[in-house]
Parts: C-alpha cells; sequence; structure tokens
C-alpha cells in the first residue's frame, strides 16, 4: 500500500534542499505561462477590436434596390430569335426607383422575426456641404438614431455631442470629423446642404461622427430620417436601404437569400460585404494561436529539461532510498509529485503574473485621432484562456517528470552507491 504521506514528505523534502533547483523550475513554468496568458489575452483582445470596428457598423444583412441591366432585353419577346445566337450592345441598366418598395410592411414583418434583433430603415442620398465658398461632396443618411445607438453601437462614435441631441432637433445633422475638420466647423455651427437638384437646406451640427475611417469620415453625416425625407420632398414610406442585425450572425448568408426572393430587392449579408474583412480576421487569429501553441511547447521543453536536470542530481538520493526499502513505483511517485508540486505552484504564479501584465496592458493609454473612443490597449479577459494555461501547467510538468522518473524507477541502487 502506498504511503502517500511519507511520499509528499520526501518530496517536500528534496523541493527545499535543492531549493535553487527548484525556484529554476518553477520559474520555467511561471514565465512560460505568463507570457502565454499576456500574449494571447493581448493579441485576441486587438483583433477583438478591429473587428468590432467593422461589425458595429456594418448591418449582418443590408436590403437596397441595386441598379443593375434588365435580365430580359427585348429581342427576348420574339420568338423568331429564340433560337439564335443574339448580342445586345450597350445595355442600359433598367430604370427603377431608389426606394424599397412596400418597405414600411417588410420593416414590421422583420422586427417581428425570432431571428431578427432589429431592422432599421434608412434612407440615403448624396449631397453637396456648402459654407462659405467650400463646397464638398458627400453621403447624408436619414437615419432612427435610437434604434441604431441600440443595434450598432453608434453612441460610441460620436466624438462630440450625445446621439440625443440629434434626436430632440428635426434641423440637426451629425456631421463627420474629417468633413467639419476641412471645413472649419464645429457643434453649434451651421452647414448648408445642396441636393443634386439643387435645394438649399440650413442644418445646425448638433454632434461630430468619427468611424475611424477617413473615407468614410471625410464623406458621410446623419440626420433623423423624417428630416432627410424632408429634404428629398418624399413621403414618410419613401425608404431606401433597410440594416438587419440578427441574433445568430451564421444565418445571414441563407436569410439574405430569402429576403431577395422574397421581396425581390437586393440583399447583401456582411461575408459577401466584407469578404476581405473576413479573410484578414481569420488569417490573424491563425497567427495569434500558431504563436500562443509554438510559446506552450517552448516553455513544455524548457520544464522538461530543468526537471531532467533535477532529477539526475538527485541519482544519491535515489539509491539511498532505494537501499532502504523504497520501490521503483515509490521513487518514481515521489519525482512525479515533485514535479506536480512545481505545476501547481509555477502554474498558479503564472496565471498571476500574466492577468498582472495583461492589467497593466489594460490600463496604459493609447491615444490616436483615428480611434477617439480607443483609450486603452484592447485585452480579452476571457477565463478560457486561464483554464488553458493551468491545464498546460499541469500536463507538461506530469509529462517533463514521467519520463525521468521511468528512469529513477529502473535505477540500480548498487551502481550508483559504487560510482558507477
Amino acid at each position: 500500500m502506498i504511503n502517500w504521506k511519507v511520499l509528499l514528505g520526501i518530496a517536500k523534502t528534496h523541493l527545499l534542499t535543492k531549493m535553487k533547483s527548484t525556484v529554476t523550475a518553477a520559474l520555467g513554468v511561471t514565465f512560460g505561462i505568463g507570457a502565454y496568458i499576456t500574449l494571447v489575452s493581448f493579441m485576441t483582445g486587438l483583433n477583438q477590436m478591429l473587428d468590432d470596428l467593422i461589425l458595429n457598423q456594418t448591418p449582418h444583412i443590408h436590403i437596397y434596390n441595386e441598379i443593375e441591366p434588365s435580365a430580359s432585353q427585348p429581342v427576348s419577346i420574339y420568338d423568331e430569335f429564340s433560337e439564335a445566337w443574339n448580342i445586345v450592345h450597350s445595355i442600359k441598366p433598367k430604370q427603377s426607383q431608389k426606394k424599397i418598395h412596400n418597405a414600411l410592411p417588410v420593416l414590421t414583418y422583420l422586427n417581428k422575426d425570432n431571428k431578427v434583433k432589429g431592422a432599421t430603415a434608412q434612407v440615403r442620398t448624396q449631397i453637396f456641404y456648402l459654407s462659405g465658398s467650400i463646397e464638398l461632396g458627400g453621403n447624408l443618411t436619414g437615419v432612427n438614431i435610437e434604434e441604431e445607438v441600440r443595434l450598432s453601437n453608434m453612441a460610441d462614435y460620436i466624438v462630440e455631442g450625445t446621439y440625443t441631441d440629434l434626436m430632440n432637433n428635426d434641423n440637426g445633422i451629425l456631421l463627420g470629423a474629417g468633413l467639419a475638420k476641412k471645413m472649419s466647423l464645429k457643434p453649434g455651427d451651421r452647414v448648408q446642404i445642396s441636393t443634386v437638384d439643387g435645394n438649399i437646406f440650413p442644418l445646425k451640427i448638433v454632434g461630430l461622427y468619427q468611424s475611424g475611417i477617413s473615407d468614410i469620415d471625410n464623406i458621410q453625416s446623419f440626420a433623423n430620417i423624417k428630416t432627410v425625407q424632408r429634404i428629398l420632398g418624399e413621403a414618410q414610406n419613401y425608404i431606401t436601404d433597410i440594416n438587419i442585425k440578427l441574433n445568430d450572425l451564421t444565418l445571414a448568408p441563407e436569410m439574405a437569400q430569402k429576403l431577395e426572393k422574397q421581396f425581390n430587392v437586393k440583399a447583401t449579408d456582411l461575408n459577401e460585404a466584407n469578404a476581405q474583412f473576413e479573410t484578414g480576421s481569420s488569417i490573424r487569429n491563425l497567427i495569434t494561436y500558431a504563436v500562443s501553441v509554438t510559446l506552450l511547447i517552448v516553455a513544455g521543453f524548457g520544464i522538461y529539461n530543468i526537471l531532467n536536470m533535477l532529477i539526475y542530481e538527485k541519482m544519491k538520493d535515489i539509491a539511498i532510498l532505494k537501499a532502504t526499502g523504497f520501490s521503483g513505483t515509490d521513487v518514481q511517485l515521489i519525482f512525479m509529485s515533485q514535479a506536480m508540486i512545481i505545476g501547481v505552484i509555477g502554474g498558479v504564479i503564472g496565471l498571476m503574473i500574466g492577468y498582472l501584465l495583461s492589467r497593466l496592458i489594460d490600463q496604459a493609454a493609447f491615444e490616436t485621432e483615428a480611434l477617439p473612443t480607443i483609450t486603452t490597449y484592447p485585452i480579452n479577459y476571457n477565463p478560457w484562456y486561464y483554464v488553458i494555461g493551468i491545464s498546460f501547467a499541469l500536463v507538461s510538468t506530469f509529462i517533463a517528470g514521467y519520463f525521468p522518473s521511468q528512469r529513477a524507477k529502473r535505477i540500480d541502487p548498487v551502481r550508483i552507491i559504487r560510482g558507477s
């Protein structure tokens, strides 16, 4: 019968008498796990931030009317040409309205769907911004600001003013930060906008919007949907776009195809609209986990070498234990216990160091004009990383202790005592 109290007592004595070797082995585990936690928390946090910058501003499904050539050309009307090879030059897009047909019933239908987190209507139009002698082209989007804040975290991108300022002002506009800089405008100023028909309307700047993407911030602005409908001289059922957020993002491609056929509109899902983004995100995640796994493997080899040397240094102790009646299994369990004690202590301290370093990075100032809403470096405190870290510490020290202890189990004490 194994006397665990005696075996653990001997393991403890070995660890304390060879404190330098014990500390070295524990530090190998500690720094390996600490570096893993810090690296994977920071890199996945950074990836999450970059993903959110795109995902927050991109609907899962975007519904609109696409301008495209008619699939059926006049030549197809005549039966005598049905068997011929017809070539039609200079095909023109069919004349169609920008607005979505029966948009309000479609919107009501979508918001009743259990798969849909929310659907918001928009009115998009091209305009000119006028301020003194400056005239800049851009886009004005009419939105339901409350729904945009709920579904797209739009409030995070309003750097001056608040979304309620726009909601309470029928003649207000959220101006892109790039536009405001070019035209030397600030909240409280007035800017004139001109439609493509030449109609001019003055609007009060109630806030500045900054997405972090300069191409957007240099042309984009937002107003209440009723304001834009009034500017265009259209009725309240005039809606050019519907943005949909789903409860489950993976359903977007299938649902987009269904909505296209059901309502005879163009429906673009997130993957189709951001194919390059998806590829870049996958590559970044692959690099992150490849580096993390490599770091753990390197740490594992270091732990193995240190524990192997620890057992080599205790060869005489092994011989004495066997000579006094301890079996090979007892000796193996003593050294396995040492390895696991080192793994537990080094792993726990490694998790603490990794967490503290992550907190330190999380508190470090990160200031950039392009991303004014990001004030510190992003860190992902996913508890699974800590579970993986401590699990690897225990598994690696178990393996690192098992193979050398197998050798210790088979050692002939007489040969060691004789010095051979």
